[in-house]
Parts: structure tokens; sequence; C-alpha cells
């Protein structure tokens, strides 16, 4: 019964992936038939944002009066809905209305998913979840791909992935009984919620929390910033070509993918914090490649590298709150650090985005630099804070 469990979380971790990517991979098609600027896309994303952010910090109170199991279903049905909603969309406003509830459906059952991992499972299957996360981002395109290349049309390929968001919606329900065998005092989600929820002003003053939060910003400004502008900075700065350039940038996420499976088996004998360590060392030499004037192979083995290191930062992170924050707050916090990595996801890309229109995009690798070493400075504080720190009730 364990292992049917774990299976299914698999399975949802695929289906977290697979809406994030469809945007990216639909729009091209999108904005002429809905006659709106190409540049309206970021409206949408914001919305989405908007709510996952919402929804994070709202994942404590939910999770304790409904449990993992409950939110899973409900957060997947919600979002099937809008991708079912989006898929009949004929104008821009009807996208920004469906993009609301696929922003709500997305942020509590990521923190509640990530956190009962965290409590019941050993570092390796969190690091491999994550990377379930990335083959699901990485079949949406494909799918969007697929149903262009059909002629059937953008609409189609939300609808197909909308359908497997209903049959896993049918398969959470039916696993139900699966969760709550798994219930325990520590966490209180699936207890009726006998601990009350914490407010986020209790959360920002638990000793780390602060620390973390910084940590999980920087890491996803850092991959997402790399994600969004790796192949202009090889473009425009190194002399690459665009093909290659964007092949590299699409290694750059697959390294992630590849090195959260191979994180797995390295989190057998290293500690989440050591993992940490590792990923940012890594991450520092590949971007020590880019900067320093090697050449353009160095610079695209950079990138590469680069991925390689965010791998096991994002997972291991995560594993560790319940060690650093206790079982008992741990789902909170994790809520916050999800809001918080949302934020640095949509804030500092464009960030970027002006320092290369108005100063030049050379400094592409410096940005990622200064990031990753605010995150590491703010990772060793974390450990420095000792542990759960003292108790708020």
């Amino acid at each position: 019964m364990v292992h049917l469990l774990l299976a299914v979380i698999y399975l949802s971790f695929i289906s977290l992936g697979l809406p994030d990517s469809l945007l990216g991979a639909a729009w091209p098609s999108m904005y002429g038939q809905l006659d709106v600027p190409v540049s309206y896309a970021g409206i949408i994303s914001m919305v989405i944002a908007g709510g996952t952010v919402l929804s994070s910090l709202q994942s404590d109170r939910l999770t304790r009066r409904l449990g993992t199991g409950k939110v899973t279903a409900v957060s997947v049905g919600m979002t099937a809905a809008a991708l079912f909603g989006f898929s009949a969309s004929g104008s821009f406003w009807q996208l920004c209305l469906w993009a609301v509830p696929y922003g709500l459906g997305a942020g509590s059952v990521d923190a509640a998913l990530n956190n009962y991992v965290a409590i019941h499972y050993a570092s390796r299957h969190m690091s491999w979840l994550h990377c379930m996360w990335g083959v699901g981002t990485s079949l949406g395109p494909y799918i969007i791909g697929g149903a262009l290349t059909s002629g059937a049309g953008w609409n189609v390929g939300y609808q197909r992935v909308a359908l497997f968001q209903v049959a896993l919606t049918a398969v959470l329900i039916a696993s139900l009984p699966l969760w709550r065998s798994r219930r325990t005092e520590e966490d209180g989600l699936e207890s009726g919620g006998r601990s009350r929820a914490l407010s986020l002003g209790q959360i920002i003053r638990i000793p780390g929390v602060r620390a973390v939060m910084v940590t999980f910003f920087c890491y996803c400004a850092m991959e997402q910033t790399a994600i969004l502008w790796a192949s202009s900075y090889l473009v425009l700065c190194r002399g690459v070509s665009a093909e290659t350039a964007a092949g590299f940038a699409g290694l750059f996420c697959i390294g992630i993918t590849v090195g959260r499976a191979l994180s797995g088996f390295l989190t057998v004998k290293l500690s989440d914090a050591q993992m940490v360590r590792l990923g940012q060392g890594a991450a520092a030499a590949g971007i020590a490649a880019m900067l320093l004037p090697l050449g353009e192979t160095a610079a695209l083995a950079g990138l590469v590298l680069t991925g390689l290191g965010c791998a096991p930062v994002y997972p291991c992170l995560i594993h560790s709150t319940p060690a650093h924050f206790g079982a008992d707050r741990s789902q909170a916090i994790i809520g916050v650090q999800m809001a918080s990595a949302y934020v640095g996801t949509c804030l500092m890309p464009p960030v970027f985005g002006m320092v290369a229109a108005h100063v030049t995009a050379a400094l592409f690798p410096v940005y990622l630099l200064l990031l990753l070493v605010l995150m590491a400075a703010m990772h060793e504080s974390l450990l420095r804070s000792g542990g759960k720190g003292e108790s708020i009730y």
C-alpha cells in the first residue's frame, strides 16, 4: 500500500509539471488568434503566479483542514477545469479569468505534496519526484507541438492535458484511503487539524525562516533567469549561433532533470545540507566557465554544469524543512517557501531583462553569480540558526 501511494505521488508530480510549460509552447500560436500583442503572455503568467503565491500561503490551513490527499485531489481537479477553460477561450480576458483557478490549483498542492514527502519519505524520493516534475514540463511542449502539427490547434493540446488531469483526479479520489492510512500525530495533516495553523507573522518570527525564504527566492530567481535568458546571452555576447544556443539552453533544463535523477542516489551517502553545498559548488564552477574568457565551448559547458548544479538544491532544501523547523510547522513553512520561490521566479528574470536592455546582456553570468552567493550565504545562515528554533506555542 505504501508503494502504491508513492506511485500516485510520482504521477502527481508529473501532473504538476505538465501545465507549467504549456503557455510558453502554445503562445506563439495563441496571441495572433486572440489579436493581442505577444507581450501579453506576461500578464497571464503574472495572474497564474499571483494565484499560486496566494494558495501557497494558505496551504497550512487547507491541508490541516482537509488533509494532503483531499487538497491534492481538489487542486488537480481545479487545474483540470482551468485547462478546459483555456482550451475553450476565444478572448484574452477569458484566459485571464481561467488563469485564476489555474494558479490557485497549483500552489497549495505543490506545498502539500512537498511537505508530505519531506515528512514521510527519504531524501532520494524528493529528488526523484522533482525529476518527475521535470518530465512533466518536458512533455507539455511535445503535447502542444503534436496538436499543432496535426492541425488540431493549441486548444486540443490544452484539452489533452486537461483530460490527463481529470484521470489523475479520479485516481487521487480513489487513493484517499491510502493517504489516511499514513496519518501521523506530527504533521496534523489528517488528524482534523488539532494543531492550529500559523499566521504569516508567526512563521516569519521563527528563527531561520527569513534565511530560508531568501534562499528559495534566490534559487528560483537564478534558475528561471537562466532558463529565460541563457540563449540570448550565448547569441548576443558569446557569438554562438541561435540554433546551438537554443539547444544548449534546453540542455540546462535537461541537466536539472537528469541531475535530480542522479541526486537521488547521492542522497543515500550525503545529507541534504551536503547536497545543497555540492550543487552550489557545481553551479559556481559552471558560472565561472561562462565568466572566464575560455571560448564558446567553455561557455556552453558552463551552462550545462550550472543546470546540473541547480538539480539537488530545491528538492534537498524542501526535504530538510522538517529537520530544521519540526514536522508540526513544516507545512506552514513550506507554503511560505513556495510563495518566496514563485516571487523570485516572477520578479528577477524581468529585472535582468531591464539590465540587458539598458546596460548589457554580458552581465548574465554576473547576475547569476550574485544570486548564487546570496543564496549560499542565506543557506549557511539557516544551518547556523540551530535547527528547530524556539517553540512559539
